[in-house]
């Protein structure tokens, strides 16, 4: 049986050219913030231990996680250095990521690690050929592919800059080599600072094999330095994650505007129309249509149920089997029955709709009531209710089955099963109004 590797996901930089009081590895992207899309991936090819390495400001971010602190930003080797004591006692294989590298998938990870044990190296780099090489160091190979040196750009003549194989700062090392070469770095280089890449020119001067590992996809393997590369990592995950779905069953109808975070499930047979966002823990059953221009936040949408366009769905809304929430329509914290519908230009919250109830246009459930106590009030609409347009059911209230509510009405008491309920003024008209108006 395979031993588990060890793995350190290094996070402690600060991200200056993100131009931003958030340390780089806290961005969010499709919900989860970089580094966790590190640690995600770490986890699901049963890393462990799992150590990440964040600064001093970070360390109180994570939790499930073990975390080691680099007291100083003294450069990558340092960084991995920081996390000694937290891998005390593990053997093996020590995978080593870099927290602004969200892309990275665990199939990349696993072929980079069988890699590594099939060359039997003391280390092994995942490389890749980006279209532009820009600050990333240059892998420099012998003639029979071993890895010579790392040399990083700043560092690089002329002639290593031309090399288009590049360091990913992803790596996995024999745990009882790399603390020794870890050991020897020093800060002589134009940064001042211990690069991990010496790390690996340290084992090969010993006489060590390193190896390298070309990324299929260098996607994968690109790392986040600025907003733009944020928004191209984005990007790429959403296109793994839609074409997931759409392998699985589901109908995207134009992935390149659908936005579906990772924790969402959707059934086969489910349809996502464009410009819609998905995200938290949201389900959604078979047959259920969403969208176009719908956000749908920890949601649950039941078999044939329709939702938009341009609805907002937040969190705690169920729509059962056939229900609908339709055109800039809001519920939340709210079941909307099997078969019930919310057509439009409504809001709901934190209420109970029955089955086959339909809402009319414009209604409001006016569920703030501070003069009752603190929180959010209920309102309950049984089977089969008619409302009428721009009601306002103000919370606590409920609405017997079969009742029917008159337009324009203001409902602040219970409606008994069966009855008409209308609360609202009786219209007065005043004829010559106008002309009396103009007179004066």
């Amino acid at each position: 049986m395979t031993q588990k590797p060890a793995a350190v996901v290094l996070a402690g930089g600060l991200g200056t050219r993100m131009k931003s009081d958030t340390p780089k590895h806290f961005h969010e992207l499709l919900g989860r913030r970089m580094v966790d899309w590190v640690v995600e991936a770490a986890r699901a090819i049963d890393a462990d231990p799992l150590v990440v390495v964040t600064s001093p400001q970070g360390a109180e971010r994570f939790d499930g996680v073990e975390t080691a602190v680099q007291t100083e930003p003294r450069g990558t080797g340092d960084a991995l250095a920081s996390a000694r004591q937290a891998l005390d006692g593990a053997a093996g294989d020590l995978l080593v990521l870099s927290g602004d590298a969200p892309v990275v998938s665990p199939k990349l990870l696993s072929e980079l690690l069988e890699t590594h044990r099939r060359e039997g190296a003391a280390a092994t780099i995942l490389s890749f050929r980006p279209r532009d090489a820009r600050e990333y160091g240059r892998v420099l190979r012998d003639d029979d592919g071993s890895v010579r040196a790392i040399v990083e750009a700043r560092d690089a003549s002329p002639d290593e800059l031309a090399v288009d194989e590049v360091n990913s700062s992803i790596y996995v090392f024999a745990v009882d080599r790399v603390w020794r070469a870890l050991e020897g770095l020093d800060t002589a280089n134009q940064q001042g600072e211990l690069y991990l890449t010496d790390a690996v020119r340290a084992l090969v001067e010993n006489g060590d094999h390193v190896a390298a590992f070309v990324a299929p996809d260098p996607v994968e393997a690109e790392g986040v330095n600025t907003r733009a590369e944020l928004a191209a990592a984005a990007a790429a995950l959403r296109e793994r994650i839609n074409e997931e779905h759409m392998l699985a069953g589901v109908t995207i109808v134009d992935p390149q505007t659908t936005w579906i975070e990772p924790d969402v499930a959707i059934e086969p047979d489910a349809e996502i129309h464009p410009f819609t966002v998905i995200r938290g823990k949201t389900t959604i059953s078979a047959g259920a249509v969403v969208g176009p221009h719908a956000v749908v936040v920890d949601a649950q949408i039941g078999p044939g149920a329709t939702v938009g366009p341009f609805c907002y769905l937040r969190p705690g809304t169920h729509l059962e089997a056939g229900a609908k929430a339709g055109t800039f329509v809001e519920i939340k914290n709210s079941r909307i029955g099997a078969g019930a519908k919310v057509p439009h230009l409504s809001y709901i919250g934190d209420a109970d709709v029955g089955e086959e109830t339909n809402i009319g246009a414009g209604a409001i459930t006016a569920n703030y009531r501070p003069e009752l106590g603190p929180g959010k009030f209920r309102t309950e609409i049984g089977r089969n209710v008619h409302t009428g347009s721009d009601n306002v059911f103000v919370a606590p209230v409920t609405i017997g089955d079969d009742a029917w509510v008159a337009a324009g009405s203001v409902v602040t008491k219970n409606v008994p099963p069966g009855a008409l309920a209308v609360a609202r003024s009786r219209q007065v008209t005043k004829e010559g109004y106008a002309d009396r108006k103009h007179n004066d």
